[in-house]
């Protein structure tokens, strides 16, 4: 008796954790794909463009950091251009 009770919170257990992580990659995921959609949209707007800087562009470097660092992995590439420092 006390080893089927014993099973039974174990497999709670493990679906209590699996829908934690579940959950926490779901807003990582989340977040990446907010942070490339918004590299893309500074990028065709050409927000950029306003301040007198070039555009962000599309290399694997800024693509791995908007998808990686989401949308404050955006604003540091911003902040970075506004200051002068290109990532490339």
């Amino acid at each position: 008796m006390s080893a089927v009770l014993i099973v039974i919170l174990m497999v709670v257990a493990v679906l209590a954790i699996g829908y934690y992580l579940l959950k926490k990659f779901l807003l990582l995921v989340l977040n990446a794909i907010l942070g490339l959609f918004l590299l893309v949209v500074a990028n065709l707007l050409h927000i950029m463009q306003w301040m007198g800087k070039p555009d962000l562009g599309y290399s694997l470097a800024t693509i791995l950091i908007s998808a990686i660092g989401g949308i404050p992995g955006v604003f540091i590439l911003i902040l970075l251009n506004i200051f002068g420092i290109t990532v490339q």
